[in-house]
């Protein structure tokens, strides 16, 4: 008795097949890119955005105290600028503008009264890595990163 056709058929194949020798190899390597890519670009856009929350967070912390240490809300606006920058600058966002991510408020009507509280809030927006820009006009991919922090201005400021 003959063995089905589709018997003869798969021996047939089995007897003429190649010899599959580094096969393995090139499909690990495909598998291995599809997957590896987007992981590592993962990393990169986390690490990014870790790095900006650092950022914003102490620029935060730092310009609240700035503020409510000055001597007037003018010095203090300035004082407070210039440590929104450092922090920025100190995470790699140097080109954000830190007068334009910090905002200021104060709790009570003439701003530095002692015993009040002044809030600060820094926000940037987190550009993905590697996207051309020709798409970022079409499409906005950033992520906006934000922190507030309150700073208590000092009771006895002025008690002299």
């Amino acid at each position: 008795m003959r063995p089905p056709r589709v018997v003869r058929w798969w021996r047939a194949r089995l007897a003429t097949a190649g010899d599959d020798r580094g096969n393995a190899v090139v499909e690990f390597l495909g598998a291995a890119l599809l997957l590896i890519i987007p992981v590592v670009y993962l990393v990169l856009v986390l690490g990014r955005l870790q790095a900006a929350t650092f950022a914003v967070e102490g620029a935060a912390r730092e310009s609240g105290r700035a503020f409510a240490r000055a001597e007037d809300p003018s010095a203090g606006t300035e004082r407070a600028i210039a440590a929104v920058g450092l922090a920025l600058a100190d995470q790699g966002f140097g080109d954000a503008s830190p007068s334009q991510a910090l905002t200021l408020g104060c709790s009570s009507v003439p701003c530095l009264e002692p015993g009040s509280e002044v809030s600060a809030e820094v926000e940037i927006a987190v550009p993905l890595p590697f996207v051309p820009s020709f798409v970022r006009g079409v499409v906005p991919l950033e992520i906006p990163v934000s922190a507030r922090h309150v700073a208590p201005v000092d009771r006895f400021r002025g008690a002299q």
